[in-house]
């Protein structure tokens, strides 16, 4: 009886050990395609299950951006993903832009090879779908995209922003750019987990955009 009970238990943690290491949408909310996925919204779940980040600092929210009581300046603060927003005053509204943003957008930043977000999304119908990007890289980059642990699109080659005409050194990382079928592909409809992997660069990513044919 003791054997069995013990064989239960480890049963019941393994279970629940599962269900724990399963990321879940931000606030209980997939994000749709088609449209636009928002990276700042990725998972919930934390490291090494919603994301991965190569150290355990916000370096945009409470930190470039203070903790002021401001959502914008400390949202998800407390989770290792780097996330900013863009400004006005000549730093993301600057002249350097391939596509002017919006300002007081949020987006996720300081990425480095190696770092991946989990972001779950309903995809409404089955389609073949074309990706967009609204990014900024300093240099050149890669990054990769799969569909419930399954890569979907291989390597994808993701051009630089840097423009040698701006001496604002930072301001590289803020020439804003919206990549239009950066890939193509068939998505199942139905409830998924997308993953962003970035392979290669350092980029900022505000968010991917599935369109279908009408």
């Amino acid at each position: 009886m003791a054997c069995k009970l013990t064989i239960l238990l480890l049963i019941g943690i393994t279970l629940a050990h599962n269900a724990s290491s399963q990321s879940r949408p931000w606030q209980g909310r997939p994000q749709r395609i088609p449209g636009r996925v928002e990276c700042e919204l990725y998972d919930e779940g934390g490291e090494g299950v919603a994301y991965h980040d190569s150290d355990s600092i916000n370096q945009g929210s409470g930190k470039l951006n203070p903790a002021n009581g401001k959502s914008l300046n400390e949202f998800r603060m407390k989770e290792g993903v780097d996330i900013s927003y863009t400004k006005s005053g000549n730093i993301d509204n600057n002249g350097y832009n391939f596509v002017t943003p919006e300002m007081d957008q949020l987006y996720v930043g300081w990425t480095v090879p190696g770092e991946w977000i989990n972001l779950t999304v309903t995809v409404t119908k089955t389609a073949t779908y074309r990706i967009g990007l609204m990014y900024t890289a300093n240099t050149d980059g890669a990054i990769s995209l799969s569909m419930d642990g399954n890569d979907i699109a291989g390597k994808i080659k993701i051009p630089t922003t840097h423009r040698d005409a701006d001496t604002v050194a930072w301001r590289q990382w803020h020439h804003w750019n919206k990549a239009d079928g950066i890939a193509t592909i068939k998505l199942a409809a139905g409830t998924h987990v997308l993953t962003l992997y970035s392979l290669s660069g350092n980029m900022n990513y505000d968010f991917l955009e599935f369109t279908a044919p009408e």
